[in-house]
């Protein structure tokens, strides 16, 4: 029995339904290596919109490194984001598209100078600009910093991100002085503990203020526990809390943010040398597919940067791979990405039918956060027809509800609307261990195409 070494022949082992390997692959969702609690979940998710939460996030993030003088090209070449004033101490919300203008992945791109910029986020978006440096003409060293786990090196630098309103005190009182403002989406310096400290602004909590009220931060990585020590002793005086891996990833229902979309690339001959390129064993490999949307055609669930409300960093002045597939698909129809508010009668009884109904049972909900796969798809009706999906679901104690986002047709994406959400993965079981067997089941939901806040 042959091997297979990379993506491609993965698939084709597999039987050449690529939807299908995906949804037969166990994997569970990314467990971020940090305590589980510091305190307790519920207090850290409160911190956020109170005091201040801080969370360490210098070992789950893959970091991928690219540079030389052809960068700058190399990006606006493979991205829909414009580079024109792209440069050291900017960052962008990136996103790259197939051929045919769907969606591939996203990450922060940070100008760490003008000729060398950081990836930073899921490894999907690393792997695929490495594999246009090194497959294209273009003047670029690549050098990866994978997230711990999967590297046997200590990290590059610290990554410390400090949420809340009283984020901006907490940092000036470590500095020991006034720190100058930064503009959103720029990175700025300051020092903290003798270590010159960088720092986004950016918030994964809303929608960003006037303030700054979300700081991620780095620095040598050797400088790190003393630039913490600093933060937590500052934060004391402002109720500053350490957030673990079950608040960690409600953030994403609360900025916005539709985590690990499927990326557009298991099929096409524009995506095959791609496939070829990346490895049998690696994250787009064993990208494991859940939820009750099913469909046996992977590009059922592809989508573009419309519908994840990512419009907005389109932009059309620059050649860019895709851009002819993706003007067309900006005259729309599109789908919306949507808050989703879930109705507690129904939440309370999906909790107490997983706990008491035998082989009836509903699909259990973790919590704070009840995602099992890599990727989920749950399937959204309105008056029985399908208008999209729910993508990422989690309590939060700021809303005091069950909540999840979504994409949605825009003429269904209505303020106030009742749409139901089909909970449950009948065709994970057996196949997924965290998917019991169960029955999925209905939970109505109020549509919010504004952030939750």
């Amino acid at each position: 029995m042959t091997t297979a070494t990379t993506l491609e022949e993965k698939i084709q082992s597999s039987g050449g339904n690529p939807a299908l390997m995906l949804r037969k692959e166990p994997a569970g969702p990314y467990v971020f290596p940090i305590p589980e609690e510091y305190s307790n979940w519920r207090d850290e998710q409160e911190a956020w919109t109170k005091t201040a939460v801080l969370f360490d996030q210098s070992f789950h993030m893959f970091d991928t490194y690219f540079e030389g003088p052809d960068v700058k090209r190399l990006f606006s070449d493979y991205a829909v984001n414009d580079f024109t004033k792209f440069g050291r101490n900017k960052a962008k919300q990136f996103v790259a598209v197939n051929d045919e203008g769907k969606f591939i992945a996203d990450a922060i791109l940070f100008g760490i100078d003008d000729y060398e910029y950081s990836l930073v986020g899921t490894p999907g978006a690393g792997n695929y600009m490495q594999y246009r440096a090194e497959t294209g003409d273009y003047d670029v060293t690549v050098t990866r910093d994978d997230a711990t786990p999967f590297n046997p090196n200590p990290r590059f630098i610290f990554r410390y991100q400090l949420q809340g309103p009283n984020a901006l005190k907490i940092v000036e009182k470590a500095v020991g002085g006034q720190v100058d403002r930064i503009k959103f989406f720029n990175i700025g310096q300051f020092v903290i503990a003798g270590t010159t400290v960088r720092a986004l602004n950016h918030t994964m909590i809303g929608v960003p203020g006037l303030e700054m009220t979300g700081l991620e931060m780095t620095g040598p990585v050797a400088d790190g526990p003393k630039v913490l020590a600093a933060l937590q002793s500052a934060g004391e005086e402002y109720g500053l809390h350490m957030g673990g891996r079950l608040s960690y990833p409600t953030t994403a229902v609360e900025s916005g943010w539709i985590a690990l979309p499927v990326p557009a690339i298991y099929t096409g001959n524009d995506m095959k040398p791609y496939r070829e390129w990346l490895p049998a064993m690696g994250f787009e490999a064993h990208y494991s597919l859940g939820g009750s949307l099913y469909s046996e055609d992977i590009e059922d669930y592809y989508v573009t940067p419309y519908d994840l409300g990512y419009g907005r960093v389109v932009n059309f002045d620059h050649d860019f791979h895709g851009r002819d597939a993706l003007q067309k698909i900006a005259k729309g129809p599109h789908k919306k990405k949507v808050w989703l508010t879930w109705n507690e009668d129904d939440v309370a009884r999906v909790v107490k039918s997983s706990l008491f109904d035998g082989p009836n049972r509903a699909k259990f909900m973790d919590m704070p956060s009840a995602v099992y796969s890599i990727s989920t798809y749950d399937k959204i009706l309105k008056n029985d027809r399908v208008i999209g999906f729910s993508a990422w679901s989690a309590y939060t104690v700021g809303h005091a509800a069950w909540v999840s986002i979504g994409t949605i047709d825009e003429t269904d994406a209505i303020d106030g609307d009742e749409v139901t959400v089909v909970w449950g993965d009948e065709a994970s079981i057996g196949y997924k261990s965290r998917v019991e067997a169960h029955k999925e089941t209905f939970i109505r939901a109020k549509v919010s195409t504004t952030p939750l806040i």
